[in-house]
This record gives C-alpha cells, structure tokens and sequence, in this order.
C-alpha cells in the first residue's frame, strides 16, 4: 500500500485512468449527502421565509381594517376596502399551507430517502463512500503494480543512458588529451559496459510496457464496472432531487391552487360591487338633505305645554338641572299645586295673577330665557367609553364612534341623556345607555 501512496505523489495528468484520480468519483458519494443537507436547509429557510411573509399579510390586515373601520369611508366602497383585508388573511393562510407542506412533506421526503440512501459506520464516514473506495481500489491494484515496473525500468533506462553518455564523454577527453593507452583502455571498457546496461535496462522497459499493455483492457473494464456501480447510485439521488423539486415547486405555486384563484375573484367581485351612486346615496339619507327633520311649527301654549315640548326642549331641561315649577310634575298636579310649590314664582307678576303665577315663562323680563336665570347645577367629570357608534341628531347632541372615549359632565336624567365632552372639546348631549364608566 505504500507503494500506491508513493506513485499517487507522481501523478502528473488528470485523467480518471491515472493511479488514484478515482478519488473524486469516491468524493461524488460524500458530496451526494452534503446535498441532502444543503436541499434541507435550502427547504427549511424557505419555509420560514413564508411563515414571516404569512404573519406579516395577517398584522397588516388586522391593523388596516381597525384603521379602515374607525375612519370616515362608508358604504360600498368600505366594503371593497375590506376586502383588502381579506385577500391578505386568505393569502396568508395559504402561505402557512406552504410552510407545512416544504417542513412536513417536503423535507421529511429528503430525510427519509438520505437515511435509506446513506449509512454511517462507527468508525466515522459512511458505508457507500468506503463501498466505492475499497471497489476502485481493487480494480487498480493490479496495473498500479505493473506501472510501478514500468516507471521503474524506465528510471533505470534513462540512468543508463546517462552513464553511458557520461563515459563516452570521457573517453573523447582522453584521446585528446593523449592520455595513457591503459587509461584510454579502461575508459573504452567502461562505456562498453555503460552500452550494454544500456541494452539490458531498454529490453526491461520495453518488455514492462508490454506486460502493462496486457493487463490495461483488464483494468478499463473493471475500473468501468465499479464507476458503472456508482453513477447508478448517483443516478438514483438526481432523480430523487428532480422528483421532490418538482414537489416543491407544486407547493410553491399558488397559481395552480384553486383556493388561491378564488381569492382574487372573490375580491374583483367585492370591488366591481363598489357602487358611487349608492354611498352618495345612502350619506344624503342619513347624514343630508334625505334627513328627516321636525320642523318648527306654531305651538299654542296650555298647560300642556310640557307634551308638546321639542324632545331637544326635554333634554336640555334635564341635562342642565333646570326645575320648573308646575312642569316637573303631571298637569294635574301642576294645576293642584301651582299655589304652593311656586312661591317664588308668585312674586315675579305685577299683578298677582295665578294665571301668570302657573306660567313657567312668566318673569319679570319677558324677552329674557327662563334657563338661564337658573343656577345650573355642580358638573360631575367621569370618563366613559362609547359601546356603540351614534350619530347625533341634533347641534347639541353629539356624534361618536364604538370605543371612542369622552368625559361625562352630568348625571343620567330622567329621559336617560347625559352630557358630555368629546376629545376635542366639543361639549353636547348623548343617550347614557350607549356609553360605560371606565372608573
């Protein structure tokens, strides 16, 4: 074996024939592994790549249609915009089948067929790659042996050409020289000895190159057999590659996949649903002209006058803690007890008229507002959220969204208004069942 090591060292061409360039044909069964774990690896960052994506699509659909929900847009449009939001949910999920397809399917393919395809042995390396070795190894021995003969006697040759080109160099320096005939003599024999070993060490040569070109069709064909072997070894592992690509490449193409289709076209349909001549529509109705409105009409005053009172009327009376003697109660009562219970009222006629007396807009000043005279009661200040969207109705009412927060200035009254102040200032009435104490 140490003879082999030697004349890998003298490898001078990179043929595949040459002593020991098999090696990399031996390497191809390694390198064959190394790829199953690179293809893994390849498999297993793409699957985070679409993992990532996927939870990207989902927190920018959630934070959008908060945004979309709380802003002004309405109508069909919203609806198309909604459906933004959608596809990307929808897309989302789609990127997660993806994800479990290459970590689940796909690269449990790969680890499964590395681990029929490869087997470690306890001393380190795998069995194939020792399989391929010992094989090439074998089919060479018998004419790495015989090139060894051959490099030999050529070596040998080629000395003996040198010597015998070096005798006969000092022989031609003697005659010139005149040297001695019994030197002459022994420098004549030596080169005919330097010729004979000449003669002898080509014969050898010649005669091992023979001997080598008898065994080489012996050793192509066997060396052909072993490579044979392991380029269907090689062969089975492309073809796997090819095949789980191919998987992959289904996984991955979300074109083929009807859900995916169906998204898109579930979300032109909502967009081409998207109607202009709708939503203006619909705000005229509910936030413009198409309103409908109490307008103000010629009222009568009777002692009824607290039923006929503009429901703004009513709200305001409760809201600003305003008491009006002989209204606060039923007309009948007012009627009973307008003598007793409006003391103070009594005094404000010039005459003493229990008719004016009964009248809660009688006063000393008759162009002047009668809630305005009155003190308005201690505000409270407790901040609330809203439970549900309102649209006030009305100037002083005011309009909010679901989880808007403002401050409550009054108690509930009897009619169940409270008032309010918005975020920005704005202070108005509101219904005290659409909103909720965060104390």
């Amino acid at each position: 074996m140490s003879d082999l090591t030697d004349s890998l060292v003298d490898v001078s061409s990179d043929s595949f024939w040459e002593v020991g360039n098999y090696k990399r044909a031996v390497k191809r069964v390694d390198d064959g592994n190394r790829l199953c774990n690179d293809l893994m690896n390849c498999l297993h960052e793409r699957a985070r790549i679409e993992k990532s994506y996927a939870t990207q699509l989902t927190e920018w659909a959630k934070r959008w249609r908060q945004l979309v929900e709380k802003g002004p847009q309405y109508g069909t449009v919203e609806r198309a915009w909604f459906a933004l939001m959608t596809e990307a949910e929808k897309v989302s999920d789609l990127h997660m089948e993806v994800k479990a397809a290459l970590t689940g399917e796909d690269l449990e393919k790969v680890k499964n067929w590395q681990k029929e395809a490869y087997h470690k042995q306890m001393i380190g390396g795998f069995k194939e790659t020792k399989e391929a070795e010992d094989g090439f190894r074998k089919a060479q021995k018998p004419w790495a042996k015989k090139l060894k003969e051959v490099d030999a006697m050529k070596k040998a040759y080629h000395n003996a050409c040198k010597e015998e080109k070096t005798a006969t160099s000092r022989e031609n320096s003697s005659k010139l020289e005149n040297n001695n005939p019994e030197a002459q003599k022994k420098l004549q024999e030596k080169v005919e000895k330097c010729q004979q070993e000449v003669q002898k060490t080509k014969e050898r040569y010649k005669k091992s190159l023979e001997e080598l070109d008898k065994v080489t069709p012996q050793y192509m064909e066997n060396m052909e057999q072993v490579f044979e072997q392991w380029q269907q070894f090689e062969d089975k592992r492309l073809s796997f590659f090819k095949e789980l690509l191919l998987g992959v490449k289904q996984h991955l193409d979300l074109s083929s996949n009807h859900k995916y289709s169906t998204v898109y076209h579930t979300l032109e349909d909502t967009i081409q649903a998207a109607d202009a001549q709708e939503d203006l529509k619909w705000f005229r109705s509910n936030h413009g002209p198409g309103m409908p409105m109490n307008w103000p009409q010629f009222e009568e005053w009777s002692m009824d006058l607290n039923r006929t009172l503009s429901r703004r009327e009513t709200k305001r009376k409760h809201t600003d803690g305003v008491t009006l003697t002989g209204i606060s109660q039923s007309t009948e009562q007012t009627s009973k007890t307008s003598s007793s219970s409006a003391g103070p009222v009594e005094k404000t006629t010039a005459d003493g008229s229990d008719e004016e007396a009964g009248n809660p807009f009688a006063s000393a000043n008759a162009n002047s507002n009668p809630f305005e005279d009155e003190p308005a009661p201690a505000e409270v200040c407790v901040p609330v959220r809203a439970l549900y969207d309102y649209d006030g109705q009305e100037q002083d009412e005011l309009s909010f969204k679901a989880g808007d927060q403002l401050m409550k200035m009054s108690e509930e009254d009897e009619q169940g208004w409270c008032k309010g102040r918005l975020s920005d200032g704005t202070v108005g009435l509101y219904p005290a069942n659409y909103v909720e104490d965060l104390e």
